[in-house]
């Protein structure tokens, strides 16, 4: 069951909504119902899997009350922590990467596991491994009960794809909690604009995105590699911050704050920059539980240097199972450096070659992210600064990419993924206008809905992260 599907629009959520609306007061009540509701949406898509999410949540609510009562072995059960979270990423995720890796290497036939990938493993795997990691530190107690466990692991607005959510920062609300009509209408609201994202901004520019990359060499110029790599890189902007969104705004309509996901990453001014605004809450995660327990930057530039790119190669390999990936985390990785030991400093350039820079380095990185093959990357990247053939056919090419619908995605995009469109809002809400905000809000989710009842294709790309 996707977000986007009529059945969660028009009956599962209206349902939970309205008997939640009911024990508003009761705390107890409302997080059974949640619960409830939280497994069935998840059972939709994934029914055998939400054992695992069950048990993945009983594991853990284990190990830290381990952790409390036996401080002697806390280390131990840390350690246990760690690596039953990477084993289950490991089985679920990268077997059949691993053995196909090798079968490559040795020349070897070993058979494939054939496992399913479970919907949103590494989302709700790494906030398992945080709530441990947070009682091993001191920094959240253990929950003495194993629903408010289930509850944050498990909550639906932001189990599939993030943002991810600290039991500290959610604990205080899962025990008490309340929610005013301005929550609900602005968590209502926000819903509204991030399923806009997806389904007409995201969606659209999906279909130029997919057919550029699935071009041929002989077909591709330097306007169609253009209009692939930035079509990719709003859609997966619009796609992932659009999900973001709708989570944010629907934990807020329940009575939860979640925290923020992305801040306007493509206004950037260097790569340092941009993964501070890009995906906050897996950036966080890593920083806290992998650079700085490898020493951070206490040990000297060159080991602060080598912490990150193992960070980001590690990230990388986060968001799938393929060397593409990998190399993306090591480009990535590989400019965080250079900016680090200010071989690039972007600090002491004027803003407008700064914004350019960042700008083309992440397109540039999209493209290799988004590529099924190194060859493929390398191909589109050529062309994009090589491929300056106008021949008939190819600009025939383009002009079949470049439609109408596409260019004005393309346009609204830009302008939806600058602050100006927040100051906008805000402006209106400042001059009394906030009805118009709402009325657009609501004018966008029936366009929204009327694209997906009639488009077969909706994917959530990180869903299968």
């Amino acid at each position: 069951m996707l977000f986007s599907s009529p059945t969660f629009l028009f009956l599962f959520l209206p349902a939970v909504f309205l008997l939640n609306l009911l024990f508003r007061k009761r705390t107890l009540w409302s997080n059974a119902l949640l619960i409830a509701a939280s497994l069935l949406f998840y059972a939709w898509g994934e029914p055998l899997h939400v054992l695992l999410l069950i048990a993945v949540s009983a594991a853990y609510y284990a190990l830290a009350l381990l952790m409390e009562r036996c401080p002697n072995r806390k280390k131990l059960f840390a350690a246990l922590a760690a690596v039953a979270g990477v084993g289950i990423l490991v089985f679920f995720k990268y077997a059949d990467f691993l053995i196909a890796s090798f079968n490559g290497i040795l020349g070897l036939s070993v058979a494939k596991t054939g496992v399913a990938l479970p919907i949103g493993i590494s989302f709700f795997t790494f906030e398992a491994m945080s709530y441990a990691f947070d009682v091993y530190r001191g920094q959240t107690r253990a929950a003495r009960s194993y629903f408010d466990v289930l509850l944050y692991v498990s909550l639906f607005p932001q189990i599939l794809a993030g943002p991810i959510v600290r039991y500290g920062d959610i604990e205080p609300q899962i025990r008490a909690r309340g929610v005013s009509c301005d929550d609900m209408a602005r968590g209502f609201r926000r819903f509204c604009f991030g399923m806009a994202k997806k389904a007409l901004i995201a969606n659209t520019l999906s279909l130029t995105a997919d057919a550029v990359f699935a071009l041929p060499a002989s077909q591709v110029n330097a306007p169609v590699a253009w209009l692939g790599a930035l079509a990719y890189l709003l859609q997966i902007y619009f796609d992932f911050s659009g999900y973001s969104d709708m989570a944010i705004g629907l934990g807020r309509a329940f009575g939860f704050k979640l925290r923020e996901n992305f801040n306007y990453p493509y206004a950037a001014l260097s790569m340092q920059d941009f993964w501070r605004r890009w995906h906050i809450s897996l950036s966080s995660w890593f920083r806290d539980y992998v650079y700085i327990p490898l020493g951070g930057n206490r040990k000297g530039k060159l080991r602060a240097g080598l912490n990150k790119l193992i960070v980001f190669i590690l990230t990388g390999l986060w968001h799938g199972a393929s060397w593409t990936f990998a190399a993306w985390g090591l480009y990535q990785g590989g400019f965080l450096m250079l900016e680090g030991y200010g071989v690039l400093k972007p600090e002491k350039w004027p803003k407008l070659v700064r914004r350019v820079y960042t700008l083309l380095a992440v397109t540039l990185g999209f493209v290799l992210f988004r590529a099924d093959t190194f060859g493929g990357a390398l191909m589109l990247a050529g062309r994009m600064f090589a491929g300056w053939s106008f021949a008939p056919e190819l600009m025939a090419q383009f002009s079949l990419l470049a439609t109408p619908l596409c260019i004005t995605a393309l346009a609204i995009g830009a302008f939806a993924a600058s602050p100006a469109a927040h100051r906008l809002g805000e402006k209106l809400e400042a001059k009394g206008r906030a009805a118009w905000v709402y009325a657009a809000a609501f004018a966008l989710l029936v366009l929204s809905v009327l694209c997906l009842s009639t488009s077969s294709y909706n994917p959530f790309i990180y869903f299968k992260f």
